[in-house]
């Protein structure tokens, strides 16, 4: 019982990330939070799956260096964003400037 708690726990903040990254589409930096959370989540599913059916975890080693590079590739985004565009807004910004 205890076990489908988990699953059903962690699949509610999988469906919560997902739902504020969806509804955050005014700053880059609340959209990037969201991401970071739905890679949390998905770690986290990975990781009892590996560790239910003893599988090896090197995968989930794999995965986290994965969603790190992710996330500092959003911050260099964002950093470049507010560099030359003064904020994170999306509105701020149009998709045809050079």
């Amino acid at each position: 019982m205890a076990l489908i708690f988990k699953y059903f726990f962690m699949l509610y903040m999988y469906m919560m990330g997902l739902i504020t990254f969806v509804s955050n589409r005014k700053h880059l930096l609340s959209t990037l939070l969201s991401l970071e959370f739905i890679v949390l989540c998905l770690f986290m599913m990975l990781f009892n799956f590996l560790n239910i059916f003893s599988y090896e975890v090197y995968f989930s080693m794999l995965f986290l260096t994965f969603s790190v590079c992710e996330g500092a590739l959003g911050v260099a985004i964002l950093v470049s964003m507010i560099r030359t565009h003064g904020n994170d807004y999306f509105n701020s910004f149009s998709i045809l400037q050079c």
